[in-house]
């Protein structure tokens, strides 16, 4: 297939990639999250991926970019792009448990609760209006934003976010293997929660059950004045559902062929009901001889930090799939 599927008209002089970093307390149950090599460390992966892509490097502790398979980590991508680009991307931190280690915009947000037992994002509607605030700001510095998120955990609430606001999503992993029937149980509870409950408008169901993040990210594409192209997949479709409900523009999606040839989940179907329009990147990882890249063809992380976005932001400002290839190969090779 073509490197990128889709006709988009954007032309940017002043292009951005930013990306929102927080957690949800689900990540840390067992088996719910392969962001991280232990359920508790899952909480240092946003912070751990911002290191990588600001640094080159993880700078905190001593660990790999990699998954114990030898994966390499979508941020290693998204740093590849960034060098090509020549860009220097914008963390905002939405809600961490632990203090990130490189410079970020803060929205003062805590981290998502779990929502089997209460509400999960309490002050989702002053995220959504903090990330108002971001969007007119960012408006006025750029033509073109791609918003890229890292939530390890995050397809779980969002999942919910989904379910709750009418859509009969089914979601992705960054496990190869996707544990459906624990998503599917964490969704029940909260199924019960919502009916049991007052949540009728959809920030309701964000404060309910989903992330800081999907807040933060609806309020930014709510105010953004330029193009805009939420770099993800199944989260950001719940961003875009959010939006949709509350009758406001529908921003395009930028992600991978991986997240659409997920057997286990239904993203293409899910966006044509919403409505969003999508942009697949096929960056090709199984025919360039690299073992680890080869892993995300049968499934493995699949997405993250935006970097199918950020693929697709190089191909829109020019550059060749590839050169595209070749500087995701050269840097992870670096990694080894």
């Amino acid at each position: 297939m073509a490197f990128v599927t889709g006709s988009p008209e954007i032309r940017a002089k002043n292009p951005l990639f930013s990306s929102i970093l927080a957690n949800t307390m689900l990540s840390v149950v067992p088996g719910i999250s392969g962001a991280g090599p232990s359920p508790e460390k899952t909480l240092l992966t946003p912070i751990l991926d911002a290191e990588l892509i600001t640094c080159g490097k993880i700078t905190s502790m001593p660990v790999r970019p990699d998954t114990p398979t030898g994966c390499p980590t979508p941020a290693s991508i998204t740093r590849a792009v960034m060098e090509l680009c020549g860009l220097s991307p914008l963390f905002i931190n939405g809600g961490l448990v632990h203090t990130p280690t490189v410079p970020c915009l803060d929205t003062y947000g805590i981290p998502g609760e779990d929502p089997r037992f209460g509400d999960a994002v309490p002050d989702a509607c002053a995220l959504f209006r903090k990330g108002r605030s971001i969007g007119t700001f960012l408006g006025s510095v750029s033509d073109l934003l791609v918003l890229g998120e890292c939530v390890p955990g995050g397809t779980t609430t969002s999942l919910c976010v989904l379910r709750g606001l009418g859509y009969d999503a089914l979601v992705s992993s960054s496990y190869a293997r996707n544990p459906v029937r624990m998503k599917e149980e964490v969704w029940s509870i909260v199924n019960r929660r919502i009916q049991e409950g007052l949540y009728r408008t959809p920030l309701d169901i964000v404060r309910c059950c989903g992330d800081p993040m999907i807040a933060i990210a609806a309020g930014i594409a709510a105010t953004y004045s330029g193009s805009i192209i939420l770099g993800g997949g199944t989260q950001m479709l719940s961003v875009a559902a959010v939006l949709k409900g509350m009758n406001l523009p529908i921003p395009g999606i930028a992600t991978t062929c991986y997240v659409r040839d997920d057997s286990s989940a239904n993203f293409a179907e899910m966006a044509g009901m919403i409505g969003t329009p999508v942009y697949y990147v096929d960056p090709g990882f199984g025919e360039l001889g690299h073992s680890g890249l080869a892993r995300y063809c049968i499934g493995e992380v699949k997405e993250g930090m935006g970097a199918g976005g950020a693929m697709f932001l190089a191909w829109l400002m020019g550059h060749s799939p590839d050169a595209i290839r070749k500087k995701i190969l050269h840097t992870v090779h670096g990694y080894a």
